[in-house]
């Protein structure tokens, strides 16, 4: 053994080549962390050292290459100060360095994912073989920062620059065969030929059939472009790239500006340019943010996993009510491997859901994501019925009925009586008590909330709620059976809205407030789509529906009088009146016209201003500033509440419900985690400035001692 240590083995095979082997002791992945930074620096001086070594074949042990740094580090090191920060990023970059000078050929057999700093070490070998089934990307900038191990260094000298700036500024992970096709890869091979493989081409090139050094120079050098070449190049990438990546997102520009600076430069120089760059980034609060979104993501899956012992396997599930919504859930399930029932009292329901699924399916085939026989196969797995014929082999129900709690409470208690006595089952109210409706059942320990949010095969989010007689394995198996239908589940405990609504009203009431002050409801949603918000409080409205916004209002109004009750009528309800219901009858805060795709358009009508008129009480200037405040307090103050009354766990789920649940700005990082940002004191001194606007806008008890106390929710 030439070396050993818990990351990383250099073990002699034939004629003179050597092993370097990723296998991190005690993880199911490799990943740069400190230690397997550390014994890389070691393994590559003991194979620097060693005379009689001909070539490098660098493998992994796990099931994947290496996944990419060790992002729970990221933390506590972008806190460092710049100078010691570029430092120890070039520190990092010689160890990479000094492999890519090794005096001998170097070949990676790439046997699953390579990922950042996976396909970074990639990068620096001379040679790449890929498995059929590998992936290889850098996602960097889906953390708000760009590659900082001499991705945007050598990608682009080994693909050129429009295909390293695709594949930098997108992060997308990239099949073997289309890495092949762009010479990211230089052979392809089946897994079980991998390794044998990549001996081959280092024998080939220790034999001198193979040119490595030749291979290697253009790593070495500036990038072949002339300066009129670069300015086409990086220019129109730069105007593309920023109107796709938008404002809030400034990593994949900087990651073309950081290749285009040292476009002329060889690679040492080149690095030093990528090492200041990345340290800029790594300093801005959207990577803060991003950072916390995939560190809160982690702990969700790993709270998720706490559940699989307890889970019972769903093998067949059904869902009652078929139309758009159990459309929606019948398609997640059946395209995920879970058969699914889908029972209606109406022909025509069920000929709608059928519909539904058969046109997502039929989206997926389009986009070359689905083949037509896996289509076919899945759209069999879904099997309509107008009776509870088939209800006794079922595992989980899914009620997806008329949000009515008198009508909900009948299809439930007639559901359990028809199948057998361990089944789950599981409402999709997205605001009627689960303990309310739990009343209706005899064995309510079976029982429990699975929100799904509209539309379903796009949002992530599923809430699980426990209702007050809700047994542990109800919320085990219901949380299983979301996750295997590629959904986040976030646990939450019962109360009117649970998680998401409950907070979501609070936001509709600031936008209600602004409107009885006179402000344009266009303008609102200008403001807070410029903040970051996919689309600002009146368009959600129109898509949400009216009459589903003003149901919701009444159900939360009753919960929480104390402050969410209002006196008088609101906007909701002049817009109901007016039967303007949304997009769902083409006409709410906007009119809705048919574009060219066939998709909704939003259109400004004289008419919502004039029947908007009688709501407003008084004439107020307001800021934009005063616009987001109006918004955001007492969306933050309520996801404090629900944080404080035990609704939601942690601080990490609470905001990761709002960013996959309500398309909360990922950027901002969640309701808390933007409190954070402003300060927790900052943050209570502000909503007091608004108290007058009424209890959405008081703090509650335990914030103001955080504030005094200099606490935080994250950190």
């Amino acid at each position: 053994m030439i070396y050993e240590g818990k990351a990383i083995t250099v073990k002699a095979l034939e004629g003179g080549i050597v092993e370097l082997n990723f296998d991190l002791k005690g993880e199911s992945v490799n990943k740069f962390n400190r230690v397997t930074l550390s014994e890389l620096r070691q393994s590559v001086d003991a194979i620097k050292a060693d005379g009689s070594i001909k070539g490098v074949v660098v493998t992994s042990g796990k099931d994947v290459f290496i996944v990419g740094a060790d992002i729970t580090e990221f933390v506590d090191n972008f806190k460092l100060p710049d100078e010691e920060l570029i430092a120890g990023n070039l520190e990092a970059n010689k160890i990479f360095s000094d492999f890519e000078d090794l005096a001998v050929p170097t070949v990676v057999a790439i046997n699953g994912i390579a990922l950042g700093g996976g396909l970074e070490m990639c990068l620096a070998a001379d040679y790449r073989v890929a498995s059929e089934t590998a992936k290889i990307g850098l996602p960097e900038v889906k953390l708000g920062i760009y590659p900082g191990f001499g991705g945007t260094v050598r990608l682009p000298r080994i693909v050129g620059t429009d295909n390293a700036i695709e594949w930098i500024a997108s992060g997308k992970e990239n099949r073997a065969e289309d890495a092949l096709k762009v010479g990211a890869v230089d052979a392809v091979v089946k897994a079980d030929k991998l390794k044998e493989a990549a001996l081959d081409l280092v024998k080939r090139a220790i034999s001198g059939e193979l040119d490595y050094k030749a291979k290697r120079q253009p790593k070495l050098e500036k990038i072949k472009l002339n300066a009129i070449e670069q300015m086409m190049a990086f220019e129109t990438a730069k105007g593309f790239v920023a109107g796709q990546a938008g404002p809030n997102y400034p990593a994949p520009v900087e990651a073309i500006k950081t290749i285009q600076k040292a476009a002329n430069f060889g690679r040492d120089k080149a690095l030093e340019i990528e090492a200041a760059g990345f340290v800029k980034l790594a300093k801005t609060p959207v990577a803060a943010s991003l950072i916390g979104l995939f560190l809160n993501d982690q702990e969700l899956k790993k709270k998720a996993k706490q559940y699989d012992e307890v889970a019972k396997d769903v093998k067949l599930a059904a869902v009652l009510g078929a139309g758009i919504m159990g459309g929606g859930i019948a398609y997640q399930s059946a395209s995920k491997g879970t058969p699914i029932l889908m029972k209606d009292i109406r022909e025509e329901a069920i000929q709608l859901g059928l519909g539904e699924a058969s046109k997502l399916l039929g989206k997926q085939v389009e986009k070359g994501r689905l083949t037509p026989a896996k289509m076919a196969t899945a759209l069999s797995a879904i099997r309509p019925t107008l009776s509870y014929g088939d209800f006794g082999n079922v595992d989980i129900v899914v009620e997806a009925v008329v949000e009515n709690p008198k009508i909900k409470q009948s299809v439930l208690a007639e559901v359990e009586g028809n199948v057998k006595e361990d089944a789950i089952i599981a409402s999709n109210t997205s605001t009627i008590s689960i303990s309310l409706l739990a009343q209706a059942l005899k064995r309510p320990e079976n029982f429990c909330g699975m929100h799904f949010f509209n539309p379903v095969h796009m949002m992530p989010l599923v809430e699980v709620i426990r209702g007050e007689k809700t047994g542990e394995t109800a919320i085990a198996t219901t949380v299983a059976y979301a996750k295997k239908m590629g959904k986040s589940p976030i646990v939450v405990n019962d109360c009117p809205g649970f998680l998401v609504n409950r907070v979501l009203f609070p936001y509709f009431g600031g936008f209600a407030k602004l409107l009885s002050f006179g402000v344009d409801f266009v303008r609102i949603d200008k403001v807070m789509e410029k903040f970051g918000w996919p689309m600002g409080p009146a368009y959600l409205s129109d898509v949400v529906g009216i009459d589903t916004g003003h149901h919701g209002r009444d159900v939360m109004a009753e919960g929480f009088p104390d402050r969410m009750a209002v006196e008088g009528k609101t906007a909701v309800d002049v817009m109901y009146e007016a039967n303007r219901l949304g997009q769902k009858n083409g006409k709410g805060f906007y009119v809705y016209e048919t574009d060219k795709r066939g998709k909704p358009k939003k259109v400004i009508d004289p008419q919502a201003y004039e029947i908007l008129k009688p709501i407003v009480s008084e004439q107020r200037e307001v800021s934009d500033e005063d616009i987001i405040n109006f918004m955001m307090i007492p969306l933050c103050l309520e996801t404090v509440r629900c944080l404080e009354d035990g609704i939601v766990e942690t601080a990490a789920e609470a905001d990761m419900g709002l960013i996959y649940g309500i398309g909360f700005p990922p950027f901002r990082g969640g309701a808390l985690r933007y409190v954070d940002s402003i300060g927790v004191a900052e943050f209570v001194a502000l909503a007091d400035k608004y108290a007058d606007l009424g209890p959405l806008y008081h703090p509650t008890e335990k914030l103001r001692e955080m504030a005094k106390s200099g606490q935080k929710f994250f950190g």
